[in-house]
């Protein structure tokens, strides 16, 4: 199945690379562009592309100028990215086709929230792939369940979070820090052996077969292998 591409402008390199870490985490395909003239030609060279942030400020052409051009032959969904809160900033921004208007700083995992509930209200027949399957687990992102074996188990938004993470990157070492940057936030400052925790209340609750295949990389973190 191919990926969903989201097309992410915006001049600041991290602000890139934090929205890109967390959407391919979600299953989404990235392209980025640093200013809007470069967004404006990327989308016109690639009717694929499914959805677009868009910040504001950006040389060359600004936001406002980008969205403008692109409404002129296309409906795609559109979310602006700024750090602008005015209410009349987002007036601006719905009268020119604008779908959704998230303010830096924002929650990761509140766009990515938002970008899926956009595709899902845009194109509710859009096909994703909500199910992960690893082994004897099977996780459905929909509905937020998992079950090993066929039998359900109770998981917290973290474990679950964790769990995920591992399966979409099976056979990948990972380190503490890699994991506490995209299961916790980006930026997360706290004790990286916080994952030794976790790790431990999910195998016991996968149990020792499906447990096991979260495997200890000692002096580094872990590696999922079914």
């Amino acid at each position: 199945m191919d990926k969903i591409k989201i097309l992410m402008a915006d001049d600041e390199e991290r602000m890139r690379k934090l929205v890109r870490d967390f959407l391919t985490r979600d299953g989404f395909d990235v392209i980025e562009c640093a200013n809007g003239l470069d967004a404006v030609d990327t989308f016109e060279a690639d009717p694929s592309i499914s959805l677009i942030i868009m910040d504001v400020m950006m040389p060359v052409l600004d936001g406002w100028a980008a969205v403008e051009a692109i409404r002129k032959n296309s409906k795609v969904p559109i979310i602006m990215l700024t750090a602008k809160s005015e209410e009349k900033d987002e007036l601006k921004g719905f009268s020119l086709g604008v779908d959704e208007y998230i303010s830096k700083p924002f929650s990761p995992k509140i766009l990515v929230a938002r970008v899926n509930a956009l595709l899902n209200r845009v194109n509710p027949d859009a096909s994703r792939n909500k199910e992960l399957i690893a082994g004897s687990i099977t996780m459905n992102r929909a509905s937020h369940t998992v079950s090993v074996e066929g039998k359900p188990i109770e998981l917290s938004v973290k474990e679950f979070d964790l769990l995920e993470y591992f399966i979409e990157n099976k056979g990948i070492a990972l380190s503490r820090e890699n994991i506490l940057n995209n299961v916790w936030d980006y930026d997360y400052f706290g004790e990286a052996r916080t994952i030794d925790t976790h790790v431990k209340k999910l195998r016991a609750k996968l149990g020792k077969d499906a447990g096991d295949m979260i495997k200890t990389i000692w002096g580094m973190g872990y590696k999922f292998e079914v």
